[in-house]
């Protein structure tokens, strides 16, 4: 797993539209993973695909309470 650049505004990716996924292969799968671990590395509670560079409509979130320990699922 990677920790992903998080992009900021006014960064001209976060205002494009995103896409559908179309499908759920390795490729996404390593990409959600990767998403996780920089969202937690932020730290934070969410993450949008395009806010690391991916024009995906796709997003990880943790609704853990945070006195609750975080596991990851492999």
């Amino acid at each position: 797993m990677a920790v992903l650049e998080i992009l900021h505004y006014p960064n001209p990716v976060l205002k494009e539209k995103t896409r559908p996924v179309q499908k759920v292969d390795a490729e996404i799968r390593r990409l959600v993973q990767d998403m996780a671990e920089t969202m937690y590395s932020a730290p934070g509670v969410g993450l949008a695909a395009n806010q690391v560079g991916h024009s995906l409509r796709l997003a990880v979130i943790d609704v853990t309470r945070p006195t609750s320990p975080r596991t990851s699922s492999s």
